[in-house]
Formats: C-alpha cells, structure tokens, sequence
C-alpha cells in the first residue's frame, strides 16, 4: 500500500466540483483523510476565488495509475487544459506526495513543488498530516506551515456543507 496526498482546487462552481471530486476520489480509493476547505483568491491571475483542500488515501495504484485517475476524473467534471496554465478551472486534481517519493518524469514532480509555495496547499496538508517529513526537506508538514511566510496569501477556512 502506498500512502498519497493530493490537492483539490475549484473556482467554477466550487461547492459543487469539490463535492463531486471527492466521491470520485472515494467511489476510486475508499477511505479518504478529508481537510477543511479553504478559500483563496486565485493565484497567477484575475479570476473567482478557489475552494481548496487536501485529501490523502491508500492505494495499491502506481504513482503513473494514480496520476492518470487524477487526470480522468478532472476530464470527467469539464476540466479544460487547452487554456492557460493559470486559469479558472472546475477541477485541479494534483498528486501532491506520493509515499516519499522523489520523481521528475516530464510533467509529474514529487513532491509537488507548490507544497513549499502555496498556503492553500501547505496549511490543508499540514492539518490532516503534521508529522508527515517532506522527501526534500526533512522537516515535518507542522514546521513548514510554522515557519511559511502567511503574510503573502490569504487564506481563510470556511464551513463546508458536504451534501
């Protein structure tokens, strides 16, 4: 079994993709650690503001499997990759930690760099994995979140209706 973590992201009916991105994830993987949902404005351009969290499961599934499950589902709710990297979206399902992987195989990075950049991705994975040591690092979730720069993003947790 391998452990893996991923990013959700929605800013186009964001309640409901976020919804539906997680039962594809459980209707696929079973048992899911669930974070908050947190909202952000939009990174890299002017657009809505996103809902995001994290969601880590078990999974006999290669980080290849994983990765193209990840991709089908997005493909399944309407996500478009024809535009801009930076642009809104319905779903943004990224394989964030995969074990403790180390891979650069063409566009796949673990672990995802944006871990070290990005509030809405560190404070959700820090919440449901504190003790979880980066591959690269070697520092735990809890510390990066402690020690990442919060005056740069804001990022507020909000109440979440699952049905």
């Amino acid at each position: 079994m391998h452990r893996v973590y991923i990013s959700i992201g929605s800013n186009i009916e964001p309640a409901r993709h976020v919804r539906l991105a997680v039962t594809a994830l459980h209707e696929y993987y079973g048992e899911l650690i669930i974070s908050s949902v947190y909202e952000s404005a939009a990174v890299g351009f002017d657009g809505d503001n996103f809902y995001n969290l994290v969601v880590g499961f078990d999974t006999t599934q290669s980080v290849e499997e994983v990765n193209r499950t990840l991709h089908e589902i997005e493909d399944r709710y309407g996500r478009q990759r024809s535009g801009p990297r930076f642009s809104a979206r319905t779903i943004d399902l990224d394989l964030l930690l995969y074990d403790d992987l180390q891979l650069q195989q063409g566009k796949l990075t673990l672990p995802r760099e944006e871990i070290l950049q990005n509030a809405f991705v560190l404070w959700p994975l820090a919440e449901i994995a504190p003790d979880l040591i980066h591959p690269d690092t070697r520092t735990s979730m809890a510390q990066l979140w402690h020690d990442f720069d919060k005056s740069k993003q804001q990022l507020t947790p909000i109440e979440f209706a699952w049905t």
